[in-house]
């Protein structure tokens, strides 16, 4: 057993495969103790808060400020509050007041600005200007204005007494807080997805849900498969006619189809991960059974298992002692695609709409669901699915690698 496991970790790419599958079993064990919030709780009045840092604004307020001149800082914040939408209505306004086009960079933040405020005039109606694109065009120099202006913020208070709006403090353009002394400081590495709730943590309980769905699903198939393999090839004759006769009617109509049919039939309500994984694993077992039975029918005739016959020893025991170690490798072999599998189809099923109610706990299948749901493809929120997709894409490339190399070990055809 031990020359067995050195060799096994002597295979690069078991080891490859096994430290990125390690890696993503620890985040999932590790995180939830550090950070112990509900997956599903919603923190974000909004939708797709960008991935960042986000500082309370009330307590900064509060806070000790440091006075830092920097000269670009004032530049950044009119770059940064400039949307594009603003500088192509600004390009729009000019080349309709009768500049040319080519003369208007809308990336340069300050040639731009000096190009808006020698031309723009409130009075002016462009042709086929509307009122309320009029409108739009006073209210964007009013936050231009605002944006260039070098006057303190007031921070103001309501007197209860006098109904008055009372100073209290003023914060100044050069003013800057030291984000370790802001309390309720928030890192949001993802952001947030189409509920605004952290898409990290949700990430992180969906791996845990589509894995433990992977692991119920691939263990159901690979014992249906292995012990129907085992009888049908062993014993044969009509015992083996009738199991081919139901594995070949699982085989004409394709597993996905069948499990699209069933978990559509159950209902929303009651269709929880555990129900889906024994789903999963109850149309996957096809191609296991019929791989096992061919081991075995290669198997039955070997002299060790002629000896045991003639021992006297049931064909219960033949199976257990003689032929299952010979296939034992190809099991878990077997088992960890079946794994794999099982995470693929929960997240086909899901994006379909067809995956586990989603109440309780998110699956990577349902978070891809709900991110095309709310286009955050369209609208280029990449961080509501692309994690997701790398997340798959680890986990079914780790258990492909670690068969791979189980496969480089247990068959001497592949050896070096």
């Amino acid at each position: 057993m031990k020359h067995l496991l050195q060799q096994i970790f002597e295979s690069g790419k078991f080891v490859t495969g096994f430290v990125i599958f390690a890696t993503i079993v620890l985040i999932v064990i590790i995180y939830p103790l550090v950070i112990p919030d509900p997956p599903l709780q919603i923190i974000g009045q909004g939708t797709f808060f960008e991935p960042g840092i986000y500082v309370n604004v009330y307590d900064s307020i509060g806070s000790t400020h440091y006075t830092l001149n920097l000269k670009e800082a004032s530049d950044l914040r009119i770059a940064d509050r400039l949307s594009d939408e603003d500088r192509v209505a600004i390009k729009d306004w000019l080349v309709g007041n009768g500049m040319a086009e080519s003369e208007i960079d809308i990336t340069d933040t300050a040639g731009l600005l000096d190009l808006w405020f020698s031309n723009f005039d409130p009075t002016v109606r462009l042709p086929g200007m509307t009122n309320a694109d009029r409108n739009y065009y006073i209210r964007l120099n009013n936050s231009i204005q605002n944006l260039l202006s070098t006057d303190d913020a007031i921070i103001a208070q309501m007197n209860d007494e006098t109904a008055v709006l009372e100073e209290v403090t003023t914060v100044p353009q050069a003013a800057y807080v030291n984000v370790n002394e802001v309390p309720n400081v928030r890192v949001l590495p993802l952001g947030t997805d189409n509920f605004g709730r952290d898409v990290l943590t949700e990430l992180v309980r969906a791996t845990a849900v589509s894995l433990k769905i992977g692991l119920v699903a691939g263990t159901i198939a690979t014992l249906i498969g292995l012990v129907l393999g085992l009888v049908s090839g062993y014993v044969g004759g009509l015992v083996d006619d009738g199991i081919m006769f139901v594995t070949n009617l699982f085989t004409v109509i394709p597993s996905f189809v069948l499990l699209i049919l069933i978990s559509f039939s159950i209902g929303q309500e009651q269709r929880g991960a555990t129900t889906i994984a024994v789903v999963i694993g109850f149309t996957s077992w096809v191609w296991t059974a019929r791989a096992v039975r061919s081991q075995v029918i290669s198997l039955r005739n070997r002299d060790h298992v002629n000896l045991s016959k003639l021992s006297g020893h049931s064909i219960a025991h033949i199976i257990v002692r003689d032929i299952l170690p010979y296939i034992a490798s190809y099991v878990i072999m077997a088992l960890i695609l079946q794994i794999s599998s099982g995470i693929l189809a929960e997240a086909g099923l899901s994006i379909l709409g067809l995956g586990p109610k989603t109440t309780i706990d998110p699956t990577l299948g349902l978070m891809m669901n709900w991110s095309m749901i709310y286009q955050a493809h369209i609208l280029g929120k990449w961080w509501a699915y692309f994690p997701v997709i790398i997340v798959i894409a680890l986990i079914a490339f780790s258990m492909n690698l670690m068969n791979t190399g189980l496969d480089q070990v247990f068959n001497p055809a592949l050896r070096d």
